[in-house]
């Protein structure tokens, strides 16, 4: 069973997956064709989080895709380029990129197939062409000017007859066909046909990615200066060091118990361990309390949020975070003590013992051009908050995996020639305030909030989850959850049921403002609802009635053993199947 931000990524990891390949190999090859197919909302040059657990294991694993700063992405150095904010698109904001490296880590470590047979399908979508979404169309034709006028190799590859492209149109990216072509070429250089050969021919594509053409072709590019988000002209920082010098790897899961599941997500280097916190908080509570289709629980839902995210602003990031303490039972009972009736428009971070927390800058407006509510969402100026992918996959064995790989989108930074595709922006979510978990230092990763979900029941995987959306990706999870495992809906039903979520926390993307009390919601909800939760004090934004969510999921039927998959409608471009 496959379940995907895109159709054909969906049909690749079914085809996978009937020619006899593993979960493991499934994801990768649909994980190289969404790069392909959804350019805008994710891309080579990018970043990716994954939680998976294979069949024989005991425990859920985090494949960790995320790269760190460059060795001269410094506070200072950013503070003398004029800026007080790291920047929402330009080479200034790329981290090293971390999301090939990491599916083929996994390709090799659990994966049964060769490279080329993994890589065929990206490598035939990029060459031969795939029709180009609508969410892509409309995200050239809110960046052509910038295109035209500033960044013209991107241009040249998504414009090349100086016309908007349409939905539907079949476009082509040879250049990054080529890219993928040297990774198999590099792997071929290794003859023993057995288990060791496999292995050292991944690794083969790996030390050329990281080496190659890529890394060389890339830093070159980028350090001439080009315009960034904010108006200005910087070279970027990033060097073929910086490629060579990263490894993706794994991680234990952080889990906690909910309602008799076991929740797992990545550390506090992502915003994983917020949705912790949000449950625990909401267990205790009344059912009622915990359904977003009355006004009680649409309150309360968004009220823990506030709370939990004002932690991950304060404490979360790449340093030592004391997860123990902030997911602990004395700490959840002072928080959940602070929801009341009435919607709050304060920032309320939790007190640690001995340590203050981190104040972001607080800002509801910034000098910059305005975004929609939905998602995708990019300025004129290439910045883009909250664009992402999601894929799912389990396989006949129970091998499971939850991925979201994100970043490197085609308005992220100029189109590198040589290459088809841009490095990604995922230094928009530091700080250049130093002394914080999430400050910009060199080699630390950014605090993402790429934050895919395993939930298992007595110890085994029953479903994976996740979704897109920026802040807005556990938010969205958690309204499934609930409904899941408290409302008793099928998969599909949580997925299709209106969502609504929170603003009122400082934004992980440029500019970074937050709207205090805020909350966005699809007016499926209802008048009476939605007026329930203005009158106590949220400032409500109507999104429509199909606007919010973008989750998927696949599991496994605990009593029955049948698979099952779910995809989300909204957007018309998501997909679950399985046979």
């Amino acid at each position: 069973m496959s379940a995907s931000t895109h159709w054909l990524a969906t049909a690749t990891a079914q085809a996978v997956l009937e020619r006899g390949g593993n979960a493991f190999d499934a994801s990768v090859a649909a994980a190289f064709v969404l790069h392909v197919v959804e350019p805008h909302l994710n891309g080579p040059g990018g970043d990716l989080v994954a939680i998976f657990q294979p069949v024989d294991a005991v425990a859920p694993t985090v494949l960790m895709g995320q790269g760190p700063a460059p060795a001269g992405a410094t506070i200072e150095h950013y503070r003398g380029e004029g800026l007080d904010l790291t920047p929402g698109a330009g080479g200034l904001a790329a981290a090293v990129p971390g999301a090939v490296d990491a599916w083929l880590l996994l390709l090799r470590d659990h994966g049964t197939w060769e490279l080329s047979d993994v890589l065929s399908y990206a490598i035939g979508y990029a060459r031969d062409g795939h029709p180009l979404v609508a969410g892509a169309a409309a995200t050239i034709a809110r960046v052509a000017e910038l295109f035209r006028d500033d960044w013209t190799t991107s241009a040249d590859l998504w414009m090349p007859d100086g016309e908007l492209p349409v939905a539907g149109r079949v476009v082509r990216n040879p250049a990054y066909a080529e890219v993928l072509d040297s990774l198999v070429h590099a792997s071929c250089t290794v003859r023993d046909d057995g288990p060791v050969g496999r292995a050292a021919r991944i690794d083969a594509a790996r030390r050329e990615w990281k080496t190659g053409i890529v890394a060389h072709e890339a830093s070159a590019f980028l350090s001439q200066p080009h315009r960034h988000s904010g108006g200005g002209r910087h070279a970027a920082v990033i060097t073929a060091d910086d490629f060579a010098g990263f490894d993706a790897g794994y991680e234990p899961a952080v889990t906690r118990e909910f309602r008799g599941r076991t929740i797992a997500k990545a550390g506090a280097w992502t915003q994983g361990p917020a949705l912790l916190q949000t449950l625990g908080l909401l267990e205790p509570l009344a059912d009622e309390l915990l359904d977003p289709s009355q006004e009680a629980g649409a309150h309360t839902i968004l009220e823990a949020q506030k709370l939990a995210y004002a932690d991950r602003d304060a404490w979360f990031g790449d340093d030592d975070v004391d997860l123990d303490a902030l997911l602990s039972a004395e700490y959840l009972d002072d928080r959940r003590s602070l929801i009341s009736s009435e919607a709050s428009t304060e920032f309320r971070p939790g007190a640690l013992p001995g340590r203050a927390p981190f104040r972001p800058p607080l800002r509801t407006t910034y000098d910059a051009p305005a975004v929609g509510t939905g998602e995708p969402t990019v300025a004129k100026t290439g910045e883009t908050r909250g664009d992402t992918c999601h894929l799912d996959v389990i396989d006949r064995w129970g091998n499971i995996v939850s991925a979201t790989p994100s970043g490197g989108w085609l308005q992220s930074s100029p189109t590198v020639p040589a290459l088809g595709f841009c490095l990604g922006t995922r230094l928009q979510m530091t700080w250049l305030e130093p002394g914080h978990p999430s400050s910009l230092v060199p080699g630390r990763r950014p605090r993402t909030t790429l934050t895919p979900t395993l939930v298992l029941r007595d110890g085994t995987p029953e479903f994976a989850i996740g979704s897109p959306g920026g802040d807005q990706q556990d938010q969205w999870q958690l309204l499934a959850l609930l409904r899941i495992i408290v409302g008793g809906y099928t998969p599909q039903q949580a997925i299709d049921a209106p969502a609504l979520h929170t603003t009122s926390m400082p934004e992980s993307f440029w500019p970074r403002t937050w709207t205090p009390a805020g909350a966005v919601v699809e007016n499926r909800l209802g008048e009476a609802l939605i007026e329930g939760l203005e009158r106590r004090g949220h400032r409500v934004t109507r999104a429509g009635d199909w606007a919010l969510g973008r989750v998927s999921a696949v599991g496994r039927d605990a009593a029955t053993g049948v698979l099952w998959g779910a995809a989300n409608p909204r957007g018309m471009q998501g997909y679950a199947a399985g046979r």
